[in-house]
């Protein structure tokens, strides 16, 4: 409903007449946005690809309303047990799983019927507001009418009410969760009869009546949809019918009946007094289109509208099925009188959204899919919900996933299933700006599951169905569900917040590439053609035809180059001041002998290093680059067992020699090995890579450091691991563990003891088998490796989750007794980006190694290398870049270089700051965004003076030569028919720049 108050008047003259167009006008245009029209759910596809990306898909820190209500829930059949104590009657799952090949049963379920005060405890542990249960209509009416009255299973749920009020927590009473009373269903055929809409009107005013004073939230019938379809269609659920495939729809029609019938009951004679508010649940899955275009969004509609809006656009439009429906299933689809709209029309006073593992992926087949891919989306479910049905407020009554079923407390998969329905309707909340209400996890403690039986589980509170009393213990999933109630949400903390200041006046700045483009052959004087140029007075060139000038006798020179001009260049462009790429130890030294090195590419290299430095940025070199595909190591090493040969550390130190000699002029910042602790390098691989770093360290530093003054170091590869459970010391130590398997392995015999971690080695220790044996230092080698380096450089990507507790759906790895998983709410390219995670990751190193220098010596993100404007890599390097900034400013990390990680797609492939099409170079957006961070030297504060920093030397006013156009010479002949001239150009190729901001 649409208010205007009319306070605007106009003291002119005809200002009453100005005042009622100005009303009239105001209302149109509140009309025209507040009011939705069917099928206006169709635009939230559009609308959310619209939405700024991945600034959207960004975690929202932030808190909901105060008055939210936090909720929990159970049904009656799952739980409650005591299928035949104390008067109750049979119900159709009683039945139904008596039938057939089935031998479990919920007979005793949770035993919830003689555990109210376990069940209260958790409830009140949980600090939630609201407890949403069923009642079990055969408990109260064992045959289903009021003939049968049982006052004592009536009691019990009187004695429930009562202890729930007792701790400040309010009911939201179901009538009816799948459970209808098996007299019922023999005598009438349960919810495909008419008759049944009177007999539920009359059980819903017994409940109104009896419980009504202290229950404000009421739900007629849990999802209608499970009810008919599977109930009375598939037969997957009770009463387990399949004959007739119309009747899904007829009882869908009494359900829908049904419930009018007793919201108009509660509004006539209860809500006067008692001031509650009653709907009915309607469960969803989500769907997202299979190919762009209007027709694939036409077929998501209609897949929503066969779930949700069978029973949705009755309730909350005009008393009607969806049109889709009616076009598709005809006359099988029965059909309302006018009287029957105007009686269903209306009757929901909020929104009841059940979303989760009940109805998605598991009881919507692909029938009702029509082509689309489903999808769990609660937050563009919402929007849906809200813009399809006219704003309704929102209560989401049954949300969650499930583990199987021989998890115990220990449930990562679910918690972080309910952090990211929480979150989306957070956003939903904030963002959207949908009139959510409420939020009601699913469920509280474990039970029988329906169809699934006792195969998963999907309680916050596991039970030991073993133990006679059914303990109940809180999961992890308990544990972070009450945080979030407790915190209201997610509020921002300090440490979420992007920080503000600048870098010291030395950072390194400077962008990474595994290798660079190499030229076997100058191709500055490519061209032998000789021209005539303006015989016609045109200024143009013109090529004589079979006339080729006499080759240069000439040594190659650097500026023979084109490709080193044209890469530099790009480099200069990106404002770094460090360049870091590796060279090719099989290319340079093929045979393995280092005295027949192949000079053609060392030369390469020399003015590559040459070229940067004349443009003030310093060259950084890796001697080795580790990589799966290839060893990278000579043919002779390489077919001697590579690494395993007790040869290959020294050859690479005579290796390592060579270029220090050839290059070290230029080279002043060296890396040994790249990222040598991979995975798939066994312990023994490794043992000699760290041996070989160790004697090209100690080369440099007794033979070269004296004369080049540079610095020597190893890069590892240094992802962080977090605790899937923070607060859970079990997760802890396996995030240590594996930290000491993937980094100590390398960085504690350098950087710490001269051995491997202590934790490493007693873990394996402990193993005892020799697929896992783990080498030896001897004191020699301990001296030898110890110490060898002069900073502490790490790449670093992304982050993962570890946890000890053991789910198949995620990568377990048996031999450290650990499973990685990731936060489903984070933002996955297709590794998972977690900026936070690097500031983590720095305070490691530095925790563990006091004050090294720290250099990031690659951080980066595949993104799809036709996305130009590519805002994802944006992100990643503005939000990684400020959590470094975090570590150095109020971490006290001795932080000195940052590298980007990469610089273009043709040699890294989905990490470049250059795109290319054909041969166009493209300057991606994250290019200039870098440039920008690099130009303020981080995030200066704003308004504050800028900061103070010594100019550094301008390059060589003789180097821009280089970049100039083509050079054109001339050379004059003399012959008897008199003076000719004639030219010849030095051209090379030039690649057009295109710019993306």
């Amino acid at each position: 409903m649409v208010r205007i108050r009319f306070t605007d008047r106009v003291s002119t003259p005809g200002g009453n007449t100005m005042c009622v167009l100005r009303a009239l006008l105001v209302l149109l245009l509140l009309l025209s946005s507040a009011s939705s029209r069917p099928s206006d759910g169709l635009k939230t596809w559009s609308r959310f690809r619209k939405l700024p990306y991945p600034g959207d898909k960004a975690f929202l820190y932030d808190t909901f309303p105060e008055d939210f209500i936090w909720s929990v829930g159970t049904a009656a059949y799952q739980v409650e047990g005591a299928f035949e104590k104390d008067g109750k009657g049979l119900s159709i799952w009683d039945t139904f799983t008596r039938g057939g090949n089935r031998m479990v049963t919920g007979d005793v379920g949770s035993d919830s019927y003689h555990n109210i005060h376990a069940d209260i405890q958790a409830i009140k542990q949980l600090k939630v507001s609201h407890y949403r249960f069923s009642l079990s209509w055969s408990r109260i009416f064992p045959n289903g009418t009021r003939g049968s009255y049982n006052h004592i299973g009536t009691n019990y749920y009187r004695a429930l009410i009562r202890r729930l009020k007792e701790v400040h927590v309010q009911p939201v009473v179901t009538l009816y969760h799948w459970d209808l009373p098996d007299g019922l269903q023999n005598a009438l055929g349960g919810w495909g009869n008419p008759d049944i809409v009177d007999i539920f009107r009359d059980y819903a005013d017994f409940c109104f009546r009896t419980f009504g004073d202290d229950v404000k939230f009421w739900i007629t019938i849990d999802n209608p949809f499970v009810v008919a379809r599977h109930g009375y269609g598939t037969g997957l659920v009770a009463p387990g019918i399949k004959s007739d495939p119309d009747l899904p729809f007829r009882v869908g029609h009494n359900l829908l009946k049904a419930h009018a019938a007793a919201w108009h009951l509660y509004d006539r004679h209860y809500r006067p007094r008692q001031g509650g508010k009653l709907s009915m649940a309607l469960a969803s899955h989500w769907i997202k289109p299979s190919r762009s275009g209007l027709e694939s969004l036409r077929e998501c509609q209609c897949s929503l509208d066969h779930v949700l809006g069978w029973f949705a656009r009755p309730l909350f439009t005009d008393g009607d099925y969806p049109p889709c429906m009616k076009a598709r299933l005809g006359s099988r689809l029965p059909s309302f009188t006018q009287e029957e709209k105007e009686q269903v029309r209306g009757t929901a006073d909020f929104f009841a959204l059940s979303h989760g593992a009940a109805l998605s992926f598991q009881l919507i087949n692909d029938s009702l899919k029509f082509g689309q891919r489903e999808d769990l989306d609660l937050r563009m479910l919402l929007y849906w919900v809200n813009a399809e049905y006219d704003q309704p407020p929102i209560f989401v009554v049954q949300s969650g996933w499930y583990v199987l079923g021989n998890t115990k407390t220990e449930d990562p998969k679910h918690m972080y299933y309910l952090k990211r329905f929480i979150s989306g309707a957070l956003k939903s909340i904030v963002i959207d700006e949908v009139n959510v209400i409420g939020y009601t996890a699913w469920s509280l403690i474990d039970g029988f599951e329906w169809h699934r039986e006792y195969m998963i589980r999907q309680g916050l509170y596991y039970v030991d169905f073993k133990t006679s009393d059914m303990k109940r213990e809180p999961k992890t999933s308990a544990t972070f569900y009450k945080n979030v109630i407790q915190r209201n949400g997610f509020p921002e903390l300090a440490e979420n917040r992007p920080a503000h200041g600048v870098f010291p006046c030395d950072f390194a700045w400077g962008v990474s590439a595994n290798s660079i483009q190499v030229e076997s052959t100058p191709s500055q004087f490519s061209d032998p053609s000789v021209y005539l140029w303006n015989i016609s007075n045109n200024g143009e060139l013109t090529k004589l035809e079979g006339l080729i000038a006499p080759p240069l006798h000439r040594n190659t020179h650097c500026a023979d180059y084109a490709t080193i001009r044209q890469q530099v260049d790009e480099i200069r462009q990106v404002g770094v001041n460090h360049f870091h790429f590796s060279l090719n130890w099989s290319a340079l030294v093929p045979t393995g002998d280092v005295s027949h090195p192949n000079s053609t590419l060392l030369g390469y290299y020399r003015c590559f290093s040459q070229q940067l430095l004349r443009f003030n940025v310093t060259p950084v070199v890796t001697l080795w680059h580790h990589t799966r595909q290839h060893s990278s190591l000579p043919a002779p090493l390489d077919t001697q067992n590579n690494w395993l040969n007790r040869e290959t550390p020294q050859a690479f130190a005579d290796y390592a020699r060579l270029c220090y000699r050839e290059l070290g002029e230029h080279v002043k910042m060296w890396i040994t090995l790249n990222e040598p602790n991979d995975e798939m390098v066994s312990y023994q691989e490794g043992h000699q890579m760290l041996r070989a770093h160790a004697l090209a360290w100690h080369a440099y530093d007794r033979e070269f450091r004296h004369l080049q003054g540079g610095k020597v170091s190893l890069t590892l590869h240094m992802d962080w691991l977090e605790p899937a459970f923070s607060f859970s010391r079990e997760d802890v130590e396996p995030a240590k563990r594996v930290l000491d398997f993937s980094v100590g392995w390398f960085a504690e015999p350098i950087f710490g003891s001269g051995d491997y971690p202590l934790g490493m080695r007693s873990w394996l220790r402990q193993l005892n088998s020799l697929a896992y044996k783990l080498p030896v230092f001897n004191e020699e080698d301990k001296v030898l490796v110890k110490g060898t380096y002069d900073f502490f450089a790490i790449s670093h990507f992304s982050t993962d989750l570890v946890t000890h507790a053991k789910e198949d759906t995620y990568t377990y790895t048996a031999m450290l007794e650990i499973q990685h998983m990731i936060d489903t709410t984070w933002i996955l390219s297709p590794r998972p980006v977690v900026p936070w995670g690097l500031r983590k990751a720095l305070n490691w190193v530095k925790e563990h190694y006091r004050d090294v220098p720290i250099y990031v010596m690659a951080n980066g993100v595949q993104e799809d290398p036709a996305r130009f404007k590519d805002s994802l890599r944006v992100y990643y390097l503005y939000n990684y870049i400020n959590e470094a900034l975090k570590a150095y400013t109020l971490d006290g990390v001795n932080l000195k270089g940052y590298f980007a990680y990469a610089l273009n797609d043709q040699r890294d492939p989905r990490f470049g700051l250059y795109g290319h099409v054909h041969e166009e170079v493209i300057i991606k957006a994250s290019l200039f965004n870098y440039r920008n961070i690099i130009r303020y030297n981080g995030f200066p504060i704003e308004g504050a003076a800028p900061q103070q920093c010594p100019r550094r030397p301008q390059a060589c006013p003789g180097c821009q030569v280089l970049v100039k156009s083509p050079v054109v010479g001339f050379l004059t002949l003399v012959g008897s028919a008199g003076l000719i001239t004639l030219g010849f150009i030095i051209y090379y190729t030039t690649r057009r720049h295109k710019e993306y901001y």
